[in-house]
């Protein structure tokens, strides 16, 4: 069975921006073709990598992460859902890839927000790049997404690729809030970790779950389990 180790320090590397004012976003202004290749970007099978690209101060204008022919180090395709609108950072150690093993799937972690950790996945199929969407852990339990009125004060997900279309997710999310019932709706994956003296509370969410790849470019989830709460 092939197996893809989630690499938890370099997640607390990219997360530690977080903690850090002076560098709590992390920009890289590009050359005009420089095409810079994320963190553990290259494929097992050296024959593509992950390079980031921006334009402007800060590399913020058309910001994009791009699928790279290798060892040519050309431009194949952008993927989806990584861009300008949805990104904090632009310096490419601040993006990281975890691949399968037979170079056809490809997780990248980034931060869209300071204390936000966002993981996508992708089908690399020769020159098409394909986001693989699904329900979040969160959604899986409360049956819907996380809304602003929740408050989220922190986000980390995690993979462990378990062979090319079977893995592992998952998440941790801390909340701050008002309402007393709200640790209710997470049953045993929630806990109350502290309370605040306003009558607001800190609330985990751990949770993990093995998932499988469907046709359709799809991730369906086949056991989820309670984690330990970090307190």
């Amino acid at each position: 069975m092939e197996i893809c180790r989630p690499l938890l320090a370099v997640v607390a590397a990219l997360l530690a921006f977080a903690v850090a004012p002076a560098c709590a976003t992390d920009t890289h202004e590009y050359a005009r073709d420089e095409y810079a290749i994320i963190r553990d970007g290259l494929s097992p099978d050296k024959r593509m990598s992950l390079a980031s690209h921006g334009e402007g101060l800060g590399g913020n204008d058309n910001f994009h992460v791009w699928l790279m022919a290798e060892p040519s180090h050309r431009k194949i395709a952008s993927l989806g859902d990584i861009g300008s609108s949805n990104n904090l950072d632009t310096g490419p150690d601040a993006y990281h890839a975890v691949w399968t093993m037979d170079s056809r799937r490809v997780a990248v972690y980034f931060r869209s927000d300071r204390h936000a950790m966002e993981l996508n996945l992708y089908n690399i199929d020769g020159r098409r790049v394909r986001l693989i969407s699904g329900p979040s852990l969160f959604r899986d339990v409360t049956g819907r997404d996380v809304g602003g009125q929740d408050h989220l004060s922190r986000s980390e997900p995690e993979i462990e690729w378990r062979g090319s279309k079977q893995f592992v997710l998952r998440e941790y999310r801390l909340f701050l809030t008002s309402d007393p019932s709200f640790v209710r709706t997470l049953g045993a994956y929630g806990k109350v970790t502290d309370r605040i003296d306003d009558g607001k509370q800190l609330v985990e969410f751990s949770a993990e779950a093995d998932c499988i790849l469907m046709p359709g470019d799809r991730y369906r989830i086949v056991g989820l389990r309670a984690t330990k709460f970090r307190e």
